[in-house]
């Protein structure tokens, strides 16, 4: 009995070895049927992606494409117009300088010239009351003068009243001058 157990086991385990042979040679075979239905699946498959994936996703990418060349070109033309509003305001900036300049330059002469015209009329001024003061002391020096001859005419007569009142000796005559004189000099 062993034997044909024996047996049996080796007959069961070539059989399992063949089925198991033609089973990886079944896998491993090429089939034209299924090499010409597998190509014809991915044609499709490819044809289905390129139809309803490829185009609508190359329309969003050009879509996409077309948006960031419109942001950059909006982002130049704000750049170049940030650019010229820049030199615009450096510009006016700069004319503001210099027109700022030419009022403080037209203002200085303004006041440099004003200066001058009052320096002349104040000048002018004291020569005015320069020459009014000469006039007035020449004025005062004349009335003086003249208050000075009526004095001496007074004196004088009273003199030469005194004179006609007693009889003057020549020392007397030479004193009545020297104090004639003398009083002369003082009232100058």
């Amino acid at each position: 009995m062993l034997n044909i157990l024996g047996v049996m086991a080796e007959s069961s385990t070539e059989s399992v070895e063949a089925a198991a042979g033609n089973t990886f040679l079944d896998l491993v075979s090429i089939d034209p049927g299924t090499i010409v239905f597998t190509l014809i699946n991915t044609l499709i498959i490819f044809l289905i992606f390129r139809i309803f994936l490829y185009k609508p996703v190359c329309n969003i990418l050009e879509k996409r494409r077309e948006m960031a060349a419109a942001e950059i070109a909006d982002a130049q033309k704000a750049k170049e117009a940030a650019e010229k509003a820049e030199q615009e305001y450096t510009a006016r900036l700069a004319d503001a300088k210099n027109e700022a300049a030419e009022i403080v330059k037209q203002a200085t002469l303004r006041a440099q010239k004003r200066e001058e015209e009052i320096v002349t009329e104040a000048n002018q001024k004291a020569a005015e009351i320069r020459a009014k003061a000469e006039e007035n002391i020449e004025r005062d020096k004349q009335r003086a003068k003249n208050e000075i001859k009526d004095e001496i005419s007074e004196i004088v007569v009273m003199a030469a009243s005194k004179v006609v009142e007693k009889e003057i000796s020549a020392k007397d005559n030479e004193d009545i001058i020297s104090k004639f004189l003398s009083e002369v000099g003082a009232a100058e």
